[in-house]
């Protein structure tokens, strides 16, 4: 049995899952399987898989196209390792991810989850490091939901989780298609701890169709963050999180002119909990909320990232 199972979901990203496969063969830790979902592609991602000749590899396909949460899904339940690390179909790991993650497990048996740092890469090879809210050490996060305030101490290519997490909390909720990874770790960081490590070995593609920052939301099922009020009620960082996460959802409504959900996300928020520059935002017409997209995109190629988070 493989020390690590490695999930990659994959659907219509031909241009990356050559590079993506190939982050994964070259660890310095070789112990683990691959799993690659193959979730319905349209393009030539399922050639580029074909490619490989690895005994490593393993490829499930999905009869139908179900997404990303779904394919996540189909990975854990037939991954054999006790460990699961998730690998997006168009990111990439450092050599030394793997065995990072092995030494975090080592040194944190009470950690059921694990994580490192990541850099963020824009178009035109536009390296960034994500700033944080909080000072974090390496080892258990104190608490998860206060160091996530603003940019996320993980990104979803750089999260390792037991295996076991699964059985008690759940999958990924296949009914939410707009940021799937903000409920499970909802769920996962209110029961179990996590162990990081302040190092940047997962590189996080910031282009891709399926990320909040560059999405549209039409008619796709976000997080019920209503869902989570009670728990919330005797847990103060995660009331902070929600409401900070119904701040982001309500400038994409506005955004993109849906004043119904800007105002559900806008009754439910706790305006205490958000600093001055993130009220502003709120209070902005939605042509000078794009005015400050088309801004930051321009500063984003310069290697700038201007936040409302600090």
């Amino acid at each position: 049995m493989p020390f690590f199972s490695v999930v990659i979901p994959l659907y219509n990203k031909q241009n990356y899952i050559a590079g993506t496969i190939e982050s994964v063969l070259t660890q310095d830790f070789t112990d683990f399987e691959i799993i690659i979902v193959e979730d319905c592609s349209t393009d030539s991602s399922l050639a580029m898989v074909e490619t490989f000749d690895s005994p490593k590899l393993r490829m499930i396909r999905h009869e139908k196209n179900k997404g990303l949460s779904a394919a996540r899904n189909t990975g854990i339940r037939n991954a054999n390792a006790e460990y699961i690390a998730f690998l997006d179909a168009d990111d990439q790991w450092h050599p030394q991810f793997l065995s990072e993650i092995r030494s975090l497990i080592d040194q944190n048996s009470d950690a059921s989850l694990f994580a490192t740092c990541y850099e963020e890469i824009y178009p035109g090879n536009v390296s960034l490091r994500p700033r944080f809210n909080c000072e974090i050490a390496n080892g258990i996060v104190t608490d998860f939901f206060e160091c996530n305030l603003g940019q996320p101490i993980y990104c979803p290519s750089s999260l390792c989780v037991q295996k076991s997490v699964f059985s008690e909390i759940g999958y990924y909720d296949e009914a939410i298609t707009f940021g799937e990874d903000v409920d499970f770790n909802i769920r996962a960081n209110v029961v179990f701890r996590l162990a990081w490590s302040a190092k940047s070995l997962a590189y996080y593609r910031m282009h891709s169709e399926n990320q909040i920052t560059n999405s549209t939301i039409g008619n796709k099922t976000i997080t019920d963050f209503d869902s989570y009020e009670d728990l919330a009620f005797s847990n103060k960082p995660l009331k902070k999180y929600l409401d900070f996460h119904r701040y982001i959802m309500a400038k994409h409504y506005r955004n993109e002119g849906n004043e119904l959900m800007f105002a559900k996300m806008l009754d439910g928020i706790s305006h205490s909990g958000l600093n001055l520059r993130q009220r502003i935002l709120l209070r902005l017409p939605a042509v000078a909320l794009r005015s400050i997209k088309i801004w930051k995109n321009m500063l984003l190629r310069m290697g700038i990232k201007p936040t409302s988070y600090s």
